[in-house]
């Protein structure tokens, strides 16, 4: 699998200096560890606010690369695929997966030590176990409404 991010021009640990607000484009999108949770279909609870997470993927997600086979054009096909930026991470960081750089460094932690911009590495994600490389169903299998049958534990 390639990398699709270049990270050659990034400062080394860029994101413990700079705030999400203050990071470029390229360095925002380096942050993403490609884990594929984010393009998994997720069912919130309207009462509570719980948010669950399912196996069912995203019809434009790779389950083999665990990315977006159309990211560039993907509203095209998905226009209700959330574009996470740092105006509006306030109001997505909640379902966002556990694991994830954006809601890590949000919530002020750091990133984990398996994450790819620590180990140079893009399938270090995968060699951790958590991603969703190989765990996925496609979501024009399943009926919507027999999503609740493919909730799972998110792996971490």
């Amino acid at each position: 699998m390639s990398d699709p991010i270049d990270r050659s021009g990034l400062q080394p640990r860029f994101w413990e200096r700079k705030r999400l607000t203050d990071m470029s484009p390229t360095e925002w999108e380096a942050l993403c560890d490609g884990c594929g949770k984010c393009c998994l279909n997720k069912l919130e609870d309207e009462e509570t606010g719980e948010v669950a997470l399912t196996c069912v993927a995203c019809r434009l997600f790779d389950d083999t690369t665990c990315r977006c086979a159309q990211y560039d054009i993907r509203h095209q096909f998905v226009p209700e695929c959330i574009v996470l930026k740092p105006s509006n991470i306030d109001s997505h960081a909640y379902w966002m997966p556990q694991t994830c750089a954006y809601r890590l460094l949000w919530e002020g932690n750091p990133l984990p030590d398996w994450h790819p911009l620590l180990t140079g590495t893009p399938d270090s994600v995968h060699e951790a176990g958590v991603s969703m490389q190989h765990r996925t169903v496609p979501e024009f299998e399943i009926d919507e409404d027999d999503w609740e049958d493919y909730i799972i534990e998110e792996p971490v």
